[in-house]
């Protein structure tokens, strides 16, 4: 089931089947805004409710639906609730703005929209060619996030799982803007092992000598931050081009994004071979 749900999900995604208000940002968006109160999100009880509801939800329907129809309608739960946790096509396009601005050769337009996607970091004082670097490793971020970290749920804890990662992912962003009563390490705990194994797929998919040494140095450390991680494994498994026909602010960041891609595609790989043997259904 994994394997089948994860590629018609995959699918979907790539060929924008979804319309806007099937987005699962959205679909969590009319979740929050019909279910909770501002007040109640405040709370600590509040805010754990809207964490777990939607898994248990999806939980309590796999337990009915296990076993009819020769599994169909449980096959059916996985590819649809795959199918929403892999919808990011806002993430996309913000993506898509900046590269379209970066082979316009627009600088401003680079830094404004670079800075959109990384918030959390100031990149006024930094070169074009850091620039390049900077998003490159965020594009391999966002592909954890948004690719590798919700496979690895959907392989592991199924349906349930990887629809508990996203909503707390989705309530983590949400409470950079509004603050809300989150554990403070709750994203960092769910991102802890999972963001171990995707590096490690960055460094077979890239230069492996050099990538698996800072994979070594970083992946024993109990308080490394998973993003870190998965930056520095990334920028050290792909030589970044020094002359290019692309422009200087984007180089770096095709190179990136390449690898993120070779590395999705290896995760495919080795859930493919895990299936054939029967190690995951």
């Amino acid at each position: 089931m994994a394997l089948f749900s994860l590629l018609i999900a995959v699918l979907i995604e790539r060929l924008k089947f979804l319309p806007r208000l099937l987005q699962l940002d959205n679909m969590f968006a009319w979740y929050r805004a019909h279910f909770f109160t501002e007040e109640l999100l405040r709370s600590k009880g509040g805010i754990w409710l809207a964490l777990l509801f939607p898994a248990a939800s999806v939980l309590v329907l796999q337990w009915l639906l296990h076993g009819w129809l020769f599994g169909l309608p449980s096959l059916l739960l996985w590819t649809v609730v795959a199918a929403l946790c892999f919808s990011h096509q806002y993430v996309r396009h913000k993506f898509k703005k900046y590269m379209q601005a970066a082979c316009r050769g627009d600088l401003e337009a680079c830094y404004l929209h670079a800075t959109d996607l990384d918030y959390d970091h100031c990149l006024d004082s930094i070169s074009s060619e850091e620039m390049g670097a900077r998003v490159g490793q965020l594009a391999a971020w966002l592909n954890y996030r948004y690719y590798g970290a919700v496979a690895f749920y959907l392989i592991i804890l199924g349906p349930a799982g990887v629809l508990f990662y996203c909503t707390a992912r989705y309530f983590n962003s949400l409470s950079e803007e509004h603050p809300l009563p989150l554990p403070s390490n709750l994203m960092f705990a769910l991102d802890w092992l999972p963001a171990r194994f995707v590096a490690l797929g960055y460094a077979l998919s890239g230069h492996f000598g050099s990538a698996f040494s800072r994979w070594r140095e970083l992946v024993f450390g109990i308080y490394t931050e998973p993003q870190k991680i998965i930056a520095e494994v990334a920028l050290a498994a792909e030589v970044l081009p020094e002359r290019a026909g692309a422009p200087i602010c984007v180089r770096s960041t095709i190179a990136l994004l390449a690898l993120s891609k070779r590395n999705f595609i290896l995760i495919l790989t080795i859930l493919a071979v895990l299936t054939i043997f029967g190690i995951v259904q």
